[in-house]
């Protein structure tokens, strides 16, 4: 459905979250190298990262890399500088959201390859730096696939009350 990039991630639990993430929303996570972390199976046991067998995890040597294996992808970074809302954009299936590392965010020549208009931003109160990456994430990759109606998410129950609303209390 989507691809998430995070480009240089430096905390395991944050990319295990991610992990999770993708997994249960369709996407394909995408690490680029370097990472703060070893993906061996016994340090992926250690971080949590073993929800990768249910996810589509590809890592990349560089960006450019990873941004040839996304060609046909729309990219669209995502970072405290961005110049438009994330919940502004129309997203559509196959776009790439890419996300830089926990404690720098992503690098001015990083971002000079995402079209202005595609560099978004998550709304907070002035004063506060940014979010936890996994959140940030969570944020815009459910957004991007609620505009795309859940596609391939378990059938929701109906409401059990007519009209679907729920008596007041």
């Amino acid at each position: 459905m989507f691809h998430i990039v995070l480009f240089q991630p430096e905390i395991p639990p944050n990319t295990g979250n991610v992990i999770r993430l993708a997994a249960n929303a369709g996407g394909t996570l995408h690490l680029v190298k370097p990472l703060g972390f070893e993906l061996t199976r016994k340090a992926v046991r250690r971080a949590g990262l073993d929800y990768g067998e249910l996810a589509a995890v590809r890592v990349h040597a560089s960006l450019a890399a990873c941004l040839a294996a996304l060609a046909d992808a729309r990219l669209f970074s995502v970072e405290t500088g961005g110049l438009r809302a994330y919940s502004e954009v129309r997203f559509r299936r196959g776009d790439a959201l890419l996300f830089g590392p926990e404690t720098r965010g992503l690098p001015a020549e990083v971002l000079a390859q995402v079209p202005r208009a595609r560099q978004l931003t998550i709304p907070m109160r002035p004063d506060n730096r940014s979010l936890n990456l996994a959140n940030a994430v969570a944020l815009v990759l459910y957004e991007a696939w609620r505009q795309n109606h859940f596609a391939g998410a378990r059938e929701l129950p109906r409401p059990p009350f007519p009209g679907g609303h729920r008596a007041r209390m």
